[in-house]
């Protein structure tokens, strides 16, 4: 039975909520103790992922002059080394950064591949702005279709597993499908949306931190999935990982993190210069996704992904503290709307109504409860080194 359980109030009254803590809140974000419980505070109140920041910012973000000179010289680099019709490939959700990505795509004048991955949980709104990209921009679309019913196999699994990051499942395999297209396509360079503006600051408690291991995903599914055979979905193991990135030499570029981007502008941008649509949250692009981090995170675990969103946004001068305040203090999307996520989502996944609470509400399983690829990274460490020597 739905019900919003979050309570901001009761948690920071909540000592177990704190790790044994008094409540603190960065005086500068509005990263918590709630929000991570080992995070550290200066004698000003400052928490170390506001420090963190533009610790970071120093060797990843580029701004003014550095940044076109990065960004002109990725461009010539993709297209000198093109062996084909593209020069790149580019993963297209309808969300905001990556449909802004393809629009700078064709300001600079490249000629990439987009890629749209199908895992069954699109919102209409997502579809309509993939196509209205494509109709802008004129770039060639494949789509990689999921076999639907193997992923909700494996979706399944994990929430019956009582583990944390429900996302592995389409990250991993997106990261999979996407370098599968690149050598299908003989296509050796990626760009991609991530930027430090809105997406730096993540504690790592907040999810599964090696999301390509392939041995983890596979015991949670052998040990809680419903014996069906998931042939059908692509996989990437670390030997695959090293073979894409060491022998295939799968190149990646984050070009946002090369100017100055404005998530609200380039939202304006896109909306007047080809009609995109606003869906909300970020990353709610797709049901699932909304449903997991607007509701799943913040009653089961206590998470609220915005809190370190908005904290990214502050600390690159996109909002300020306050409004970001208020915005924590709503629920993140419409109550109504959640419901329904919440009676669509189990009926899509197969659960009854009883099964669903039931695997919502069981203790929750730590990733390292099951087996790990960790002991083979001593040897991708080593095999990286001779790579480089070579």
């Amino acid at each position: 039975m739905f019900s919003w359980k979050y309570d901001e109030e009761a948690l920071k009254r909540d000592p177990v909520a704190n790790n044994g803590r008094a409540y603190q809140q960065c005086t500068r974000t509005v990263m918590d103790t709630i929000a991570d419980p080992l995070v550290q505070f200066d004698e000003n109140g400052i928490s170390h992922y506001y420090h963190q920041y533009y610790e970071v910012a120093k060797s990843q973000l580029f701004l003014g002059e550095a940044g076109r000179q990065k960004t002109e010289a990725m461009i010539a680099e993709l297209k000198a080394n093109r062996k084909g019709k593209y020069d790149c490939i580019i993963g297209l959700s309808g969300g905001v950064d990556s449909t802004y990505l393809v629009y700078k795509a064709k300001e600079w004048g490249l000629n990439p591949l987009i890629v749209h991955f199908d895992y069954g949980w699109n919102l209409e709104l997502a579809v309509q702005n993939i196509e209205q990209t494509l109709r802008y921009t004129g770039f060639e679309l494949y789509t990689y279709v999921m076999n639907w019913e193997d992923f909700k196999a494996l979706q399944r699994a994990y929430i019956k597993a009582g583990v944390l990051d429900l996302d592995v499942p389409a990250d991993h395999l997106i990261f999979a499908a996407l370098s599968r297209v690149a050598r299908k396509f003989g296509i050796r360079y990626q760009i991609n949306g991530f930027n430090m503006q809105s997406e730096q600051l993540l504690p790592l408690a907040w999810n599964y931190n090696f999301k390509f291991d392939l041995k983890n995903m596979e015991d949670i599914y052998r040990k809680h999935g419903d014996g069906r055979k998931i042939r059908n979905l692509p996989k990437l193991g670390i030997w695959q990982r090293i073979y894409y990135d060491y022998i295939f030499k799968l190149k990646r570029f984050t070009p946002l993190n090369y100017f100055d981007y404005n998530k609200e502008h380039a939202k304006k941008e896109l909306i007047e210069k080809m009609g995109w649509i606003d869906y909300g949250g970020k990353h709610f692009e797709n049901v699932f996704t909304r449903f997991y981090q607007g509701y799943i995170l913040p009653s089961r675990f206590q998470i609220d992904k915005r809190k370190a969103h908005l904290s990214s946004l502050i600390c690159s001068g996109q909002v300020t503290r306050a409004e970001a305040l208020a915005e924590i203090a709503r629920p993140p999307y419409d109550l109504k709307i959640m419901e329904d996520d919440y009676n669509y989502v189990s009926k899509k996944l197969g659960f009854t109504p009883d099964e669903f609470d039931h695997y919502l509400s069981q203790p929750i399983r730590l990733h390292s409860d099951f087996r790990e690829e960790a002991h083979i990274h001593g040897i991708l460490s080593k095999f990286k080194k001779l790579l480089i020597k070579k």
